[in-house]
């Protein structure tokens, strides 16, 4: 039966011995661990051993942040040239809200990430890198004060969003509308709930916007204040009034150990 299945329909059957991807060792803990169940890599991690991984990722970043006070995250793409003027937008947004007693919290990268962290720096402001391992990614940029290195998406987020006021987009690729989505549907879930999105550039931002509300929105996916939780910007002014709308986060007293 397996055999008559396998002539008649020969590309729905791969052999074991003849995988389309040969097994190769994982270039991530990421692809390690999301991957740990295909033919595509050597899994060399047991789930005991991922936990406690992410347990100490975990750990170490609520460590590390827990007494930032009141944040930003601040989002956009890695390839934005030094002499862009979204570089320098980006950068003298952090000033200013670093002027204005914000931490600044990026991705840690080059591009807009950069320019955030460097305005952070600029101001005196805490300027902080949460760094990803990536394969054939360059390492933190030079404006950051405060580095944390993660080898797990799921954990970095958990840092940009529990240690900050709210998140600034300025205009980015998937790596910057995946955490803008994230955030639009924690919002939307009621996971966070005072906690502005803004999104830098509106002219950038228009045309997804308009989709949202012109088809997402009228198919009856979304309601009219989830659109509504995705701000466009074009100055500083515009986000510290946004931000202004909620109360800051505030530094926690640091948290005894047990006898």
């Amino acid at each position: 039966m397996r055999a008559a299945a396998a002539r008649a329909h020969p590309a729905t059957l791969l052999s074991v011995a003849d995988p389309i991807h040969p097994p190769r060792p994982a270039t991530s803990l990421d692809e390690e661990l999301l991957e740990a169940e295909t033919s595509a890599i050597f899994s060399e991690l047991t789930d005991a051993e991922r936990l406690l991984r992410v347990q100490d990722e975990l750990r170490g970043g609520f460590a590390r942040l827990a007494e930032v006070g009141k944040a930003v995250s601040i989002f956009g793409s890695a390839r934005t040239p030094r002499d862009h003027p979204r570089y320098a937008a980006a950068r003298e947004l952090a000033r200013r809200l670093g002027s204005e007693g914000y931490a600044i919290i990026t991705g840690g990268g080059p591009g807009v990430m950069e320019a955030a962290n460097r305005g952070a720096r600029e101001a005196g402001a805490p300027s902080i890198g949460l760094g990803i391992e990536l394969p054939h990614e360059e390492s933190l940029n030079e404006y950051v004060d405060v580095p944390l290195a993660f080898h797990y998406f799921f954990t970095r987020k958990v840092m940009f969003v529990r240690y900050a006021s709210g998140f600034i987009a300025f205009p980015g690729g998937f790596g910057t509308l995946d955490e803008m989505f994230e955030a639009a549907t924690l919002r939307q879930t009621q996971k966070i709930r005072y906690f502005p999105i803004v999104l830098m550039d509106a002219d950038y931002w228009r045309g997804l916007s308009q989709w949202l509300e012109g088809s997402v929105q009228a198919a009856g996916n979304i309601a009219d204040s989830d659109v509504g939780s995705l701000v466009l910007a074009d100055s500083a002014a515009d986000v510290l009034r946004e931000l202004a709308k909620v109360e800051a986060r505030r530094p926690r007293a640091p948290q005894r150990r047990a006898a």
